[in-house]
């Protein structure tokens, strides 16, 4: 997949997202290209997964993609019940059932591990229901922070000072 797609991937994403929430995913208006800027340089993780059985990662932003320390190649090959350990797997399959009764999840947390196994907490997550125009699902989306992004959004008043605006729009 070649960056356009990962845009216009992201920007269905998007979509579905103000469909569901009445926002847009969080980016500060200042940005000249907002997809590539939500791709590349969003200081939160979007990812996206099928809505196969056992769904598989169709789309993870840079940060996501930080997170769980694979790459665009790697992740697009695991289910995604592999974000979770063993002993999280039940869990994270009740979030996904609550996703699809409800079309959209919001303050999410949870544990969910890396490549290499370790351990790493998701903050804040939103999970919501990617919709075609006739109200078919076709995936689930999610955004979510890792505490060290929280922290430093809440210390840091300069980096987010455009950023708190469309954060605290959000209805957690």
């Amino acid at each position: 997949m070649n960056s356009e797609e990962k845009y216009q991937l992201i920007k269905q994403i998007d979509d579905c997202f103000l469909a569901l929430n009445g926002t847009r995913l969080p980016c500060p208006e200042t940005v000249q290209d907002r997809y590539k800027w939500l791709h590349e340089k969003a200081n939160y993780s979007i990812l996206a997964v099928d809505n196969s059985t056992d769904s598989f990662f169709i789309y993870a932003n840079q940060y996501a993609l930080s997170c769980f320390k694979y790459t665009w190649d790697e992740i697009l090959l695991i289910p995604s019940r592999f974000s979770a350990a063993a002993a999280d797997r039940e869990a994270r399959a009740l979030l996904f059932e609550k996703v699809s009764k409800n079309k959209i999840v919001y303050n999410y947390s949870g544990p969910r591990v890396d490549k290499y196994g370790n351990s790493f907490t998701i903050n804040e997550a939103i999970v919501w229901e990617l919709q075609d125009k006739d109200n078919n699902a076709w995936g689930q989306g999610a955004l979510f922070w890792t505490i060290e992004e929280i922290q430093k959004r809440q210390s840091d008043n300069n980096l987010f000072e455009n950023s708190k605006i469309w954060f605290t729009n959000f209805p957690l």
